[in-house]
């Protein structure tokens, strides 16, 4: 598949990553998300996919 041919997602943070554990607040700083209210487009793919199953009380897909 080439770059422009990839299915993208759309995900935005919809919890604070204060009080949780370091890994879920790193998981979030993988996905590229910085705070409440912060979006992110991504290339779907495993790895995304599996950080997204483990912050998803913390985000939403948009």
């Amino acid at each position: 598949m080439t770059e422009t041919s990839k299915k993208m997602i759309k995900i935005q943070q919809t919890g604070s990553s204060i009080r949780r554990n370091k890994k879920q607040e790193l998981h979030l700083k993988a996905l590229g998300l910085r705070g409440i209210g912060s979006e992110r487009e991504l290339a779907i793919s495993n790895s995304v996919l599996g950080l997204i199953d483990k912050v998803r009380h913390m985000v939403k897909i948009v």
